[in-house]
């Protein structure tokens, strides 16, 4: 029975990275310019998902996903860096979202609005505290710290949600899948989920 309610858990999966489409406007669609295969592979990829989640064990997840990368290498002749970060893209929100529900959430809007900032600032003022470094130091330190608490880098394709920006905590939403544009309040780069 366990593994039973194990593989209807997984089968929630793909359901939690499914979205409607949404028009974009024209800054969105310069802004996929440059990945817009990659963001139609992604939401192909999904579909495909969505499709069969009533048949897909964790296992039958990664041949599925295994060969899906296959028709996307063969129908649109995508590199290998390229097949690489599809992979990176839906195995990371697929795995985001399974740890979610074995953790015990229940929802996609509390799955969509975790707040993890709070470890991570506890962590950050700490590792500061310990750390006797020259301002320069400690600048570089800071970014990387900025960079180990994101979970979203600018440019990625990125389920929808609430976002906030590591450096300025700046909430980002956004209301479909699509690509992340750097932030609009101080320019960095990096995100996490935000608290709903």
């Amino acid at each position: 029975m366990a593994e039973h309610d194990k593989s209807s858990r997984d089968n929630d999966i793909e359901p939690a990275i499914r979205t409607q489409d949404a028009p974009q406007t024209s800054s969105e669609s310069s802004a996929e310019h440059g990945s817009g295969r990659l963001s139609e592979a992604y939401e192909r990829i999904v579909a495909r998902f969505n499709n069969r989640s009533d048949s897909l064990s964790r296992e039958g997840l990664q041949e599925e996903l295994d060969e899906a990368l296959s028709f996307e290498a063969d129908v649109e002749e995508f590199t290998r860096d390229e097949l690489a970060i599809l992979r990176a893209w839906v195995e990371r929100d697929v795995s985001e979202f399974r740890r979610y529900l074995v953790s015990g959430g229940e929802s996609l809007a509390g799955f969509l609005g975790i707040d993890l900032s709070m470890l991570s600032e506890r962590l950050r003022h700490g590792l500061l505290s310990v750390a006797d470094r020259t301002a320069l130091d400690q600048r570089r330190f800071e970014e990387e710290l900025e960079v180990a608490r994101a979970d979203y880098t600018e440019g990625e394709v990125v389920a929808p949600g609430r976002m906030s920006c590591v450096h300025c905590e700046h909430p980002v939403i956004l209301h479909y899948r699509q690509l992340l544009e750097p932030c609009h309040q101080c320019g960095h780069r990096y995100f996490q989920r935000a608290p709903s």
